[in-house]
């Protein structure tokens, strides 16, 4: 599917959130704008404050499709075949479009053209970027609350110093992800 396929048909932009981090889910959200939506950008550049206010405005003026993989999925199934699988789940549940995917792979999908920074350039993929964001960051948030010594609430599963920190302390709770290494944690110890 070219470019060009993209002028004619309706367009479902498609991002992920989650790819990076150490804890929680992978989420996948596909978006269909039925209205325009003013303010959406790449969801990394909004306060949490905004993209809460967006995600309803989003929900009411689309049609869209988010996938979740948990942790243990992630580790079962690699990061790749999580995105394979998130991306064939939008095509079923959102037809007769076409598909942009933030990024430069299409994870071997048919029909899912990419782009490199869709998110902050097409409204479609900002909207998706936003809801797959704030999905993503209100389950941690309810997981901050089972497992309050990792600070997820804040740093919302990624490796920062604190939840490195925090690993080294406790090891890893139920939503971590075993098969990512963590420098201190995984790496071989040098015996003198």
């Amino acid at each position: 599917m070219g470019m060009d396929t993209l002028n004619i048909m309706p367009l479902c932009g498609i991002d992920e959130a989650g790819r990076g981090c150490l804890a929680g889910a992978l989420v996948i959200a596909g978006v269909v704008l039925i209205h325009p939506i003013e303010g959406l950008m790449d969801s990394k550049k909004l306060t949490e404050k905004k993209r809460e206010a967006l995600y309803p405005i989003i929900i009411e003026n689309s049609r869209y499709h988010i996938v979740s993989f948990s942790a243990k999925e992630v580790d079962d199934k690699g990061l790749s075949e999580c995105l394979h699988d998130g991306l064939i789940a939008i095509q079923k549940a959102l037809t007769n479009v076409a598909y942009l995917f933030d990024g430069n792979t299409d994870f071997g999908v048919k029909n899912i053209s990419t782009m490199v920074k869709a998110d902050a350039k097409v409204a479609e993929v900002s909207a998706a970027s936003i809801l797959a964001k704030v999905t993503r960051d209100r389950d941690i948030i309810a997981q901050a609350k089972v497992y309050p010594q990792y600070g997820f609430e804040r740093h919302k599963g990624y490796g920062t110093k604190a939840h490195i920190e925090a690993l080294l302390r406790y090891d890893r709770c139920p939503i971590h992800r075993k098969t990512f290494r963590v420098k201190g944690l995984d790496s071989p110890k040098l015996s003198l």
